[in-house]
């Protein structure tokens, strides 16, 4: 026969300890202490930034020529190389970021021209890379982009050149064939996309409004949550998000800020099909810049005979003799004839540094078209 069950005594689990009210009263002056010393060093950074303005003004230049991407560039990754936390990189570089754009806007802000409107991924690209104090002036079209620039009306531009799962923006490739624009930037933007609409389930949506990019990037996601619902490409996403806004039973998708600059409810959070989803931008502007450590140029060239066996591998072999590491290629027509195609390539290094200096005038001699589009900093974060 059994016995009495013994009890068992209920272990207690150890309960943190209270801090005093006094202790919190001393972290925040301590606080308050890093606070003082922190905006006075801001404000030292942004009298010495001033001064470096002045500086340029007497040397005769102008706003865009204060920007100065090479530098930005290495401050950044000094930041990262002495950061030991808690903070994470990406917090310090966004914080740098703003730092450098409230202090090189002190006198007037750079105008950066985007593939608007408000609220696209454009727009996040530019914030992300000039900061906040920029003026950032929405286009219609890429070709608008590059024509404002071109003509002095903005400092800079900001493009989509590729996306990591759907691939190269032909548009903006074919813009450089006939624009004398150079590349001065690169952005990595992580994309999310987000279903948007009035409605507050999917049961009332009888169409998806998105670009036709956004739309390709969350296919398998459309297919298994809305099958047979129509889809409809637009301009962009913040025309997307404007219809959705205006239209029953329209949804769209698109990011996070066109949601709160058209005042429609977040339906369905992260639908894009890869979680590592990532568009690139590059930055465009009418003068090429100084070496940064890290860099990375974009070429254009053709051989002519494009049809001629050996033709790409002859192109390319300066680039591999001086151990040249080609990070991309694209073929375009040439628009002159048919059959006709020119190559841009990304590769490592600046063209005005060795060894890739000597590979460029060895590659210049075979190609019938060259031109160096643009040697910029590989994006940081």
């Amino acid at each position: 026969m059994p016995g009495p069950k013994k009890k068992t005594a209920k272990t207690k689990r150890a309960q943190p300890k209270a801090t005093p009210a006094a202790d919190i009263q001393s972290f925040r002056e301590r606080i308050d202490g890093i606070d003082t010393q922190i905006h006075q060093l801001l404000n030292e950074r942004a009298r010495v930034a001033k001064q470096v303005g002045a500086s340029k003004v007497a040397q005769g230049l102008h706003t865009a020529d204060f920007y100065r991407p090479e530098r930005e560039a290495q401050v950044l990754r000094k930041a990262i190389e002495r950061n030991e936390g808690p903070l994470r990189n990406e917090e310090i570089v966004r914080l740098f970021r703003e730092i450098m754009s409230a202090c090189l806007a002190q006198e007037e802000p750079l105008k950066v021209a985007f593939l608007g409107p408000e609220g696209t991924f454009s727009q996040q690209a530019v914030l992300k890379h000039f900061g906040h104090s920029v003026r950032a002036l929405p286009m219609g079209e890429i070709r608008e982009v590059f024509e404002e620039v071109q003509a002095g009306h903005a400092d800079f531009g900001v493009v989509p050149v590729e996306n990591s799962t759907e691939g190269t923006v032909n548009h903006t490739l074919d813009m450089f064939l006939m624009s004398p624009l150079k590349i001065c930037g690169e952005v990595e933007l992580r994309i999310h996309q987000h279903l948007l609409g009035k409605m507050s389930g999917l049961p009332a949506i009888s169409r998806v409004c998105s670009h036709q990019q956004s739309l390709a990037q969350c296919r398998q996601w459309l297919d298994e949550h809305l099958p047979g619902v129509e889809r409809i490409a637009a301009s962009s996403n913040a025309e997307a998000a404007r219809r959705a806004r205006d239209e029953d039973g329209t949804a769209a998708i698109a990011g996070q800020t066109a949601a709160e600059v058209y005042g429609l409810n977040l339906i369905a959070h992260d639908i894009e099909d890869r979680p590592d989803n990532t568009t690139r931008f590059l930055v465009i502007g009418r003068k090429p810049f100084d070496a940064s450590g890290n860099d990375k140029t974009t070429l254009l060239f053709s051989a002519g005979d494009t049809q001629s066996p050996g033709t790409l591998h002859r192109l390319l072999t300066p680039l591999a003799q001086n151990n040249i590491s080609m990070t991309r290629i694209e073929s375009r027509p040439s628009r002159k004839h048919k059959w006709d195609y020119v190559f841009f390539i990304d590769v490592q290094g600046h063209a005005s540094e060795s060894p890739l200096k000597e590979a460029l005038e060895a590659l210049k001699k075979q190609a019938s078209l060259f031109r160096v589009l643009g040697s910029y900093p590989c994006a940081v974060l």
